[in-house]
């Protein structure tokens, strides 16, 4: 029995140190071929067996220095996979290496890859292939022991048809012409920190990039690439920030990626290689907590991560912590009380979708048979904030915690933790203050579902503008309308005007003249900030505003960010006159979706999943 729920794979009696990858990207078939060479160490005598996650992989042969190995493909399981199991041909000691070298090929629906077509991407020229492996989707990519309790460095040569090029979680290390095929370009990386395989990241596509920084480029398409380097252009700035927070940067490069549309992430934190949604290439500054939130992982999560799924709330309790501090230096600590009350009806939104009495609520659940990607919500993320703000102020304001934060971090830097050894930390870090500590109550916080048991008083200075004029609109009677006026929202940042349709969305539905004359006032259709035109979109189909159903279904399939298509698709297959058409509109796109979008709105719409 693995020590990680979600992993087949022996991380008991061994543990890999480093991965070689040479793979060839195959577009005609959409499949990886090549050899991933992994150094494992023995953490047993008379070791001889291993066994490592792998999902729908083809396995041509194994070999165990330079030795044949008898291997054998277990039963496949739902969403862990196949376990390949590998006998050596001979025994090795406790805290010895061995190399073993598999040779094998990924299948076209590899759960990890998205092959787009030409016509998916910006340019509509060249074929594209990006890689999203957390949480438990590197083994469908390489057979490796995928659990992030394991952590080992990596090198890897790639080789691709000759216009396009190759980036990966890893610094460059040069290129050559294939010697195999003069048509093909074999791009280098290297990853001297070692790292969970579920931040290998690998993207083949018509990419250019642009310098934003002393340590930073942007990697798009050439459609993109200006823009990018424009918005991102404080990326400079953050990584100081976070630096002087949290401690210095290890992973040398810091750039960002710029996707294609169907990306189902905001941000996915791979080292040297942030990737970012499209949908933050909004003409204003709101992306720039998406880029924090993803500096923040090189430290939390990347650095110091969860040692299984379970313990998530690790790695993305503290990034949303570290992100706000960034906030507060960037911007104000009242900015950073904003942002925190945001996240607190965020996570009422996750409880409202799971309901108060689910297990998947709890900041620390049970994943035993649990698919991660079912238990992905706010609540690892916004549950984990306010206990961690809730003992900043127990423990005497951000600056006292904050360099708790930074000394948990050099504790447990370039290693795996669990939610007890934080604690036991927490505890031994603030022992003149344990008194305090053992009054929390950790049980409701870690192991009870629903919301916390303390709402933190956040500071309202920056939302009592949304309140106000929220409560203006649900209270209006169809004769106030008159009393409404552009002028509303024009000294509104985009942040408030977030905030003020969230804020109408945990009410009732406003009647539709109230929508409408929104739309008359405040032209909101017009607006582009993709998580403003969101919310205003789920605000008109919640009041059946017919006209607005198509628009977005439109949202809801042209972009594939979980955070926007799964909501607004369960929006309008709540309404009845249109179940149907949502139901019909996923299925024509659905081939054009990532496989995880795909699974999931499958599963909102009660559609028959077809068999990826």
């Amino acid at each position: 029995m693995s020590a990680d729920p979600c992993s087949l794979s022996s991380i008991s009696s061994c543990t890999t140190r480093h991965l070689s990858l040479c793979l060839t990207v195959d577009f005609p078939q959409r499949v990886l071929r090549g050899r991933a060479t992994l150094t494992v160490e023995a953490l047993e005598d008379r070791f001889s067996t291993l066994t490592l996650d792998t999902r729908d992989l083809k396995i041509v042969s194994v070999s165990a220095n330079g030795q044949d190995a008898s291997f054998n493909l277990g039963a496949k399981h739902s969403f862990k996979g196949t376990p390949l199991e590998i006998t050596l041909p001979f025994h090795i000691s406790r805290g010895q290496h061995v190399i073993v070298e598999v040779t094998y090929e990924t299948s076209p629906s590899a759960t990890a890859l998205q092959w787009l077509t030409p016509e998916q991407t910006a340019g509509k020229e060249h074929p594209y292939l990006f890689s999203q492996c957390q949480a438990h989707h590197c083994r469908s990519m390489v057979p490796c022991q995928d659990s992030p309790s394991v952590k080992h460095t990596y090198y890897a040569q790639v080789s691709v048809p000759k216009d396009l090029v190759a980036v990966m979680s890893a610094v460059r290390d040069g290129h050559e012409v294939d010697p195999q095929d003069n048509q093909r370009i074999i791009y280098r990386f290297r990853q001297p920190v070692a790292m969970p395989s579920y931040l290998i990241a690998i993207v083949v596509g018509a990419l250019e990039s642009r310098e934003i920084g002393p340590r930073s480029r942007v990697w798009s398409e050439k459609e993109f690439v200006d823009q990018a380097a424009s918005e991102f252009s404080e990326t400079e700035m953050m990584l100081q920030t976070a630096e002087k927070l949290a401690g210095p940067y290890v992973w040398g490069q810091y750039d960002i990626l710029v996707l294609p549309p169907s990306f189902p992430y905001g941000g996915m934190e791979n080292p040297c290689l942030t990737f970012a949604t499209p949908t933050l290439l909004a003409g204003d500054k709101s992306l720039s907590n998406v880029i924090a939130h993803e500096i923040s992982h090189s430290w939390t999560g990347n650095l110091v991560t969860n040692k299984t799924w379970e313990h998530f709330w690790l790695n993305e309790g503290h990034t949303v912590y570290l992100e706000r501090m960034i906030g507060r230096q960037m911007e104000s600590e009242q900015f950073r009380q904003f942002k925190a009350m945001g996240g607190w009806k965020d996570l009422q939104d996750s409880v409202n979708t799971f309901g108060a009495n689910s297990p998947l609520t709890n900041l620390v659940p049970s994943l035993q048979d649990v698919d991660p990607d079912d238990a992905f919500s706010s609540v690892p993320y916004e549950k984990g904030f306010a206990l961690l703000y809730h003992l900043e102020e127990l423990m005497g304001g951000p600056e006292v915690f904050m360099e708790f934060v930074k000394s948990y971090i050099q504790m447990f830097a370039y290693s795996s933790a669990t939610t007890d050894q934080w604690k036991d930390y927490l505890f031994s870090y603030f022992k003149d203050k344990v008194d305090i500590l053992k009054k929390v109550d950790w049980n409701a916080w870690m192991y009870t579902p629903g919301m916390p048991p303390v709402k933190p008083q956040y500071d309202t200075t920056l939302a009592n503008a949304c309140i106000t004029l929220s409560q203006k609109w649900i209270k209006a009677k169809e004769q106030d309308l008159g009393g409404f006026n552009v002028s509303d929202i024009t000294a509104l940042s985009s942040h408030q005007l977030i905030e003020f349709l969230s804020l109408l969305l945990q009410e009732s539905p406003l009647p539709l003249t109230h929508v409408k004359k929104m739309q008359d006032l405040y032209n909101l259709n017009s607006f582009m900030n993709s998580e403003i035109r969101f919310r205003w979109l789920r605000l008109c189909v919640r009041s059946k505003w017919e006209e607005m159903v198509p628009v977005a279904l439109k949202m809801a399939t042209e972009q594939g960010r979980l955070k926007f298509t799964r909501p607004l698709f369960r929006e309008v297959y709540a309404l009845e006159k249109y179940r149907d058409e949502a139901v019909q509109v996923f299925i024509g796109h659905r081939a054009a979706m990532h496989p995880v979008t795909a699974g999931l709105v499958a599963k909102d719409l009660k559609v028959e999943s077809t068999g990826l």
